[in-house]
């Protein structure tokens, strides 16, 4: 009996802090989830050129091939 309700008590305590958590994500989102306009990470590594290994910040190469 006193086992059941520690392990239902647990259960309630492990359920309200992983909501909790999902809202205050959700509220406040971390800044590395925000993106640009062009749809790209602000913390995405760059990539590198095919033609002379040098690297390309990804914003650029998509401006490029927009036409930008």
């Amino acid at each position: 009996m006193m086992a059941a309700r520690i392990t239902q008590a647990y259960v309630a305590i492990v359920t309200l802090l992983s909501v909790a958590c999902l809202i205050y994500v959700y509220a406040f989102p971390p800044s590395s989830m925000f993106r640009d306009r062009e749809g790209v990470p602000h913390f995405t590594p760059p990539v590198v050129h095919p033609e002379t290994g040098k690297p390309v910040n990804l914003g650029d190469l998509i401006k490029h091939f927009r036409g930008d």
